[in-house]
């Protein structure tokens, strides 16, 4: 099958199929005289493989070993347990995460006026060289 119906098939873009590809996590795919791609089963099975893994939050590398796990018969499924456990942890370390930043940001509002002053704690805080302590949250955008 040709990449739009591989994408269809499996629910992932054909943009990221694409990228999927050139990262290495599905095999060369092959492709005719023309240059076409062709998928096959196989290959549209891993897509969905894929997709999965990205619904449930985990990034390429842990995608990339959970695929090799997968391919591979011969595999301990606590190795499979420790992948999935770790990103478990991780998960719930990132949910405390965003729940301080929404405590802070419920602080900060009950602190905002709302109204046509222009004089705004929200903006003060946002540009404020350091947050006050008790209202620390991590920044996570790099992770």
């Amino acid at each position: 099958m040709n990449i739009g119906q591989a994408a269809h098939a499996s629910g992932v873009s054909a943009k990221m199929i694409r990228h999927y590809e050139s990262l290495g996590l599905l095999p060369p795919i092959a492709r005719t005289e023309s240059g076409y791609r062709q998928y096959d089963d196989t290959a549209v099975h891993t897509l969905r493989f894929i997709r999965r893994s990205r619904d449930l939050g985990f990034g390429i590398e842990e995608i990339r070993t959970l695929l090799q796990l997968w391919r591979n018969r011969q595999r301990a499924s606590s190795e499979v347990k420790r992948v999935a456990l770790e990103h478990a942890a991780d998960l719930q370390r990132r949910i405390e995460e965003m729940r301080a930043m929404k405590r802070t940001l419920e602080q900060l509002a009950t602190h905002c006026h709302g109204d046509d002053r222009p004089d705004c704690p929200i903006l003060d805080d946002l540009a404020a060289e350091s947050a006050p302590a008790h209202c620390h949250v991590p920044d996570t955008r790099f992770r």
